[in-house]
């Protein structure tokens, strides 16, 4: 039998054209904000509402060519316009002004520009050899790439302070950290995360561990947050030496950058450094089983092309964290996309 034709429901079914459509051509929406992000139309309609030629002014861009841009942005609500033709940010919009907390703009000249853009488009490479392509895209392994473009670097770690602002209160919520007097943060980046539980658990004391150049941008972040007496900011590799003895450590969208095996060696590191009474929370998400829509399923993808990393099933993490000398407790899930995934040492 055919399988086109296989059974009276496909027999039935209307091919989804305009749906189809619309997923193909989606990216262009998010190049247009891309460009308007970089040009920095959202900080500039902040300031005061603006027409297209007072923008173009501003920006030192063709006028027509950037008027077609600020209508495609307000069709998506990105920016809005008066009757006068004057421009104005929108609480979409808003998300992307670079003076606001947990700003995104960073993350869309990371995720969108020329390395990520350029290392999904070879996506189905990557598909057919099991291996990440960012190195094929740039010329660099992906870690190696930050470390030789500071630009993309400084990107990287404000993007990561943005999207860790939208997760970290929804980690406070679902888990209590009142027990804990010494939290390490495991590849913590610029400490937002760990600052956030530090201000909700005015007792504690906790220590960033990860790459020199980041946690030198984050002892300023630290310190503006006014907990510089409280956290701690080491310089290292979570490969090689972790601090030890905290009551909890913390890994924030750390395992799903890297394949299963250097998986368990951070993990093990971890062990390691950790008492027989201490803690684990793994903060990624979780992919459920089953069909059906799910961020996790697409940020797998993101990661596999970049670092050959993935995002992981229940059971998938409780098989890692045994193969690293943990016992796998607990999963909660947040208000956010991501789970807190709760372990102990094994004896």
């Amino acid at each position: 039998m055919d399988a086109r034709t296989s059974g009276p429901e496909q027999q039935d079914r209307q091919p989804d054209f305009q749906r189809m459509f619309e997923i193909v051509t989606s990216y262009w929406v998010s190049r247009a904000v891309h460009a308007g992000t970089a040009l920095g139309l959202p900080d500039l309609v902040a300031e005061a509402p603006r027409t297209a030629a007072e923008l173009a002014a501003a920006t030192g861009t063709d006028p027509r060519s950037l008027h077609r841009l600020l209508r495609a942005l307000e069709g998506v609500d990105v920016l809005s316009v008066d009757d006068e033709g004057r421009y104005a940010t929108t609480a979409l919009g808003d998300t992307l002004r670079t003076d606001v907390p947990g700003s995104l703009a960073s993350l869309v000249q990371l995720e969108l520009g020329a390395a990520h853009h350029g290392t999904w488009g070879l996506l189905a490479e990557s598909v057919r050899t099991g291996a990440p392509v960012f190195e094929a895209a740039n010329g660099h392994p992906i870690w190696e790439y930050f470390e030789r473009t500071p630009e993309l670097a400084d990107h990287l770690g404000k993007a990561m302070t943005g999207l860790t602002a939208m997760v970290a209160d929804a980690v406070v919520e679902a888990f209590d950290f009142t027990p804990y007097g010494t939290i390490v943060d495991v590849g913590g980046g610029e400490g937002g995360f760990l600052s956030a539980i530090l201000r909700a658990q005015p007792k504690a004391h906790g220590i960033v561990l990860d790459l020199p150049h980041v946690v030198a941008n984050g002892r300023a972040r630290v310190a503006e947050a006014g907990l510089a007496d409280r956290c701690e900011l080491i310089g290292g590799s979570f490969f090689e030496k972790v601090p030890e003895g905290a009551d909890l450590y913390t890994m924030k969208w750390v395992l799903h950058d890297w394949n299963d095996e250097s998986s368990i060696e951070i993990l093990k590191s971890v062990r390691r450094a950790m008492p027989a009474d201490g803690r684990l929370l793994v903060v990624d998400t979780v992919v459920p089983e089953g069909g059906g829509f799910s961020p996790s399923k697409i940020i797998d993808l993101n990661m596999m092309v970049l670092s050959g990393g993935q995002e992981r099933t229940a059971e998938e993490f409780r098989a890692l964290l045994d193969a690293a000398g943990f016992t796998l407790t607990r999963i909660l899930p947040t208000r956010s996309p991501s789970s807190v995934v709760e372990a102990i040492p094994r004896p």
